[in-house]
Formats: structure tokens, C-alpha cells, sequence
């Protein structure tokens, strides 16, 4: 009887589509059983390692920075559920943000793969064929700030100065912080990182900020009337695992690989490194008005 409402049910849905069940039985008799490895595609998934040298830990850098790109995957799949959502409860958005939190902690968590897993020397050899490849050029990195705050959140105070009085979204891009990672602000030049990161994504990025305008994750937290205070601290862990912590594990990392014997290396992207990574220079903040004036002042100083 059960076998029979289903079968029931599956003519109904495709009659109500206005199609022809029986093709779809048809298709039904015909296909064939799904397996883990074509559903996951595994055999993709492990052949996307494409090392340039010989060393072997290349091989783990890679499959590192695809893990961490898979999680920000994660996050922006979650992200686009609020920013795309028209009747966002209280509720809602803190079981979103609490998953947003569990995918950062496991990107910071999981950076020890690169601080502790890979050979010193190797690496600072391989490294070299990498140029002018840099992690700076994450363009999900950036995806995630767009959608989570307004584009003026990710100008740091300096870039302020700079600013005309309205500015427009194409302005802000001008000034934002990522771009002191590869400007030259008084002779106007750029890397070839930078170069290149541009001319691939910022126009998609200042078609999403406009896109997302009013309806960043921040904007949308804003107008949640009377919030509870589980909102209010769940959205600032979120900054600061985000903000202020994993950007801390990445230079570390850097001074691991780059500075451990008093080097002070350049890295692949040409980019100064130790003042670009730290959370004081990028005063990249997605919640500002939920931090007092002190938090704010000593932002990235301690964790």
C-alpha cells in the first residue's frame, strides 16, 4: 500500500509539471545506481594536484589551499542564504552565522598543515616556482567580505584619508585594504599579482557590491529589531575568528617559512607581508558598530 502512494505521488508530481510520468519511469528503469565515487566525484576530486617541482610536500600545499577553498565554498553557500533571503528571523540567521563560525575555526585549525606539515627547506625552494601566485589572490576571500559587510567596512583608516566625500562603489575599490598588498600609493605601481587579480575579478567583485548594497550580512543583522545578546556575540565571534584570528595564524605561518632565521623573505606575490597580514593594518571589521571604542583601538592586538 505504501509502494503504491509513492508511485502515486511521483505521478502526481510530474503531472502537476505538466509532463509525462511514464518518461520518467522509463528513465527510472533505465538508470543506473549511483555510487559514492561518481556522487562525490572522487576520481576528479584526487586528480586536480598539479605540482610544478618534484618535492612532495608541494603536493600537500596544494591540497591544503583546495580544502580551505572548498570551506570558503561553504561559507559563501551559507552566506548567500541570508543575503538572498526576504524574511530573515533572529533564529535563522544565528544557526547560519554559528555554521559560518565552525568553518572558520576549521580553516584556522586545519593551518597547522602548513605551519607544522610541510619540510622548511623544501618548501623555501618550491616556493620560488610559484611567483607570482599568492593566496592574496583568493577571489572566495573577498566574495565573503563583499557579502558580509558594506564595502565601506574594508577601507582602513588611512584609505579614509583618500576618500572624496560621496564616494561611489568604484571609488571605494580605490582604497580598499587588499590593494595596499600590491600599490605602490605614492608611484602608482602594481605588482603583477595585483595586475592580474584585477583584470580577472574586480569587475565582478564592484558588479557584487553593488549587487549586495543594503543587503550585506551586517545590514541585514542591523534591522533584526531588539536583538538578543546570543546575536549579538555569535556576529562577534564571527568578526573576530574571521577578522582577527585567522589572519594572525596566516602571518605566523608567513614568519615561519619567511622570517624563521631572521630572513625576512619576500613573499610569491611581492606583497609586505608582515604589515599587509596583520588585523592592525587591514582593520578589516564586518560588525563595527557592535565593538566599543577600546575593542576597537586594540583590534588585532590580542586574541
Amino acid at each position: 500500500m505504501v509502494e503504491k502512494n509513492i508511485i502515486e505521488a511521483i505521478e502526481e508530481k510530474y503531472k502537476n509539471l505538466g509532463e509525462n510520468p511514464e518518461t520518467y519511469f522509463k528513465g527510472l528503469l533505465q538508470a543506473k545506481p549511483i555510487n559514492y565515487w561518481d556522487y562525490v566525484e572522487v576520481d576528479t576530486l584526487l586528480s586536480l594536484q598539479k605540482p610544478r617541482t618534484n618535492f612532495k610536500d608541494e603536493e600537500v600545499f596544494i591540497m591544503y589551499h583546495q580544502v580551505t577553498e572548498l570551506l570558503l565554498k561553504l561559507m559563501i553557500h551559507e552566506i548567500k542564504q541570508i543575503v538572498y533571503n526576504d524574511a530573515i528571523t533572529e533564529t535563522f540567521l544565528i544557526t547560519k552565522v554559528s555554521r559560518l563560525n565552525r568553518y572558520t575555526r576549521m580553516m584556522i585549525n586545519s593551518f597547522d598543515v602548513m605551519s607544522g606539515g610541510m619540510d622548511y627547506d623544501d618548501y623555501n625552494v618550491f616556493r620560488a616556482t610559484l611567483a607570482p601566485a599568492s593566496g592574496f589572490q583568493s577571489a572566495q576571500f573577498r566574495l565573503v567580505e563583499l557579502y558580509c559587510t558594506r564595502i565601506g567596512n574594508l577601507v582602513n583608516e588611512e584609505g579614509k584619508k583618500r576618500l572624496p566625500a560621496t564616494p561611489s562603489i568604484e571609488e571605494y575599490f580605490e582604497h580598499i585594504y587588499w590593494k595596499d598588498a600590491g600599490l605602490n600609493r605614492k608611484t602608482g605601481e602594481k605588482t603583477l599579482t595585483l595586475r592580474q587579480f584585477e583584470e580577472k575579478y574586480l569587475a565582478r567583485f564592484i558588479s557584487l557590491a553593488k549587487k549586495v548594497n543594503g543587503k550585506t550580512v551586517e545590514e541585514i543583522a542591523l534591522k533584526i529589531h531588539d536583538p538578543s545578546e546570543d546575536l549579538r556575540l555569535i556576529l562577534k565571534e564571527f568578526d573576530r575568528l574571521y577578522n582577527v584570528e585567522w589572519p594572525l595564524v596566516h602571518l605566523n605561518t608567513a614568519k615561519h617559512y619567511l622570517d624563521k632565521k631572521g630572513e625576512n623573505q619576500a613573499a610569491t606575490g611581492g606583497s609586505e607581508w608582515k604589515k599587509y597580514l596583520h588585523p592592525q593594518f587591514q582593520q578589516r571589521k564586518f560588525f563595527p558598530t557592535l565593538w566599543s571604542e577600546t575593542e576597537v583601538n586594540q583590534w588585532g592586538q590580542t586574541v
